[in-house]
């Protein structure tokens, strides 16, 4: 005798926990391998976009895809997905012929850039010397501290200078609280960081003589005092002093 089958019961007669969760995606694990992927190309444009930031890429220079492929130990999907985002962010240029490099700025697009950096940095140093607290403002003194030790070894210790260069900024950046200032200022240094640094990379006389040791310094007094407006005057003359030497070398393109 063949059992009578039982008619599924409708969406009104279901019991509440099936209507609420539904039956399992049979397609699960697949989504999960897709996650995976996605966060591998996520990693290789966070490794790109700190290389980036950093200055530790010039302008002009060549990327392979395959080195970068090697150098990171993952397939070439995922840089390829990382170098499209990070060209979508005109931080790097696809040229003809596939190759990739990073953008040489023109002397009216970087004079744009340092605008906006000290419009929107300088209110970040405000923000930060306002309402950092204690255990922030003495991240940001460490990073002071190994600047200044970079800058005033003999021979100056360019790799380390640049280094903390970028480490002070955003810690002073990140004590603003404020994580979408940060990532508008993220995207600023994306598409300077390569030349903001040129001089500290190619010149390392110019840390020990330049302008930002003195910077950094008034830049920590201004937090360790909470004073908004000497924050945003140092960070100024930080980044205003940079700026003019980086014209005053020849590197932008006219």
């Amino acid at each position: 005798m063949i059992a009578r089958v039982q008619p599924l019961p409708t969406p009104s007669r279901m019991p509440a926990s099936a209507r609420e969760t539904g039956p399992r995606d049979p397609s699960a694990l697949d989504d999960v391998g897709f996650l995976a992927r996605e966060t591998l190309g996520e990693r290789v444009t966070a490794e790109l976009r700190a290389l980036l930031v950093s200055g530790r890429l010039a302008p002009g220079e060549k990327l392979s895809l395959r080195r970068v492929a090697e150098a990171l130990g993952v397939s070439m999907m995922p840089v390829r997905e990382a170098v499209s985002r990070l060209a979508a962010d005109k931080a790097l240029e696809v040229l003809p012929g596939r190759a990739v490099r990073v953008p040489v700025l023109t002397l009216e697009r970087f004079r744009e850039l340092t605008r906006l950096r000290l419009v929107v940095e300088g209110f970040a140093a405000e923000e930060a010397a306002r309402v950092a607290t204690e255990e922030q403002v003495a991240r940001v003194a460490v990073h002071e501290a190994i600047f200044a030790e970079a800058a005033n070894a003999d021979p100056p210790r360019s790799a380390d200078g640049v280094a903390a260069n970028r480490d002070l900024h955003f810690a002073i950046y990140e004590a603003a609280g404020m994580p979408a200032l940060v990532e508008m200022i993220e995207r600023l240094w994306l598409k300077a960081g390569p030349i903001l640094n040129i001089d500290m990379r190619h010149e390392p006389i110019r840390l020990k003589g330049g302008n930002a040791v003195q910077a950094h310094a008034a830049l920590l007094d201004a937090m360790r005092r909470r004073d908004p407006a000497a924050a945003r005057a140092a960070l100024e003359s930080d980044i205003r002093a940079a700026a003019a030497h980086i014209e005053s070398t020849g590197r932008l393109a006219e």
